[in-house]
């Protein structure tokens, strides 16, 4: 079974959107669901800083042995940090996914948006846990 923690929204696609301490940035990554259908990471490609995406723009891609799969921003808004410990360790994502294996983290333009996105209990349905 899937780590599936209750307090993240999630996208169809399998990202995933944390919270963090500041109220208008969140956190963004793939789910361990997305990791381990993948396999093992060895890239990622990730936006700069200052980037500024739509609801389910692509904003990066992930590279595994078995595919390579674009990222999906699950809320409009504009990137303020990017995880720069995946350039030397992508692995991190199989790893951590939640923790040390984030991706991005984005100033949310729309905090509405979040409505959208599947609670834990409609993101363990949709993958079928």
């Amino acid at each position: 079974m899937s780590n599936i923690p209750k307090d993240l929204r999630y996208t169809k696609e399998h990202e995933y959107v944390k919270p963090t301490a500041d109220k208008a940035v969140v956190q963004i990554g793939i789910t361990d669901y997305a990791q381990g259908e993948l396999g093992d990471v060895v890239y990622v490609d990730l936006p700069k800083p200052g980037a500024a995406f739509g609801h389910m723009d692509v904003f990066g891609t992930i590279e595994a042995v078995k595919a390579v799969s674009e990222l999906f921003c699950p809320v409009t808004g504009t990137v303020v940090e990017v995880n720069g410990a995946l350039e030397s360790d992508p692995a991190l994502v199989n790893k951590d996914p939640y923790g040390a294996g984030w991706m991005i983290k984005l100033r949310v333009k729309d905090s509405g948006e979040m409505a959208t996105l599947l609670d834990s209990a409609a993101y363990a349905k949709h993958i079928g846990e």
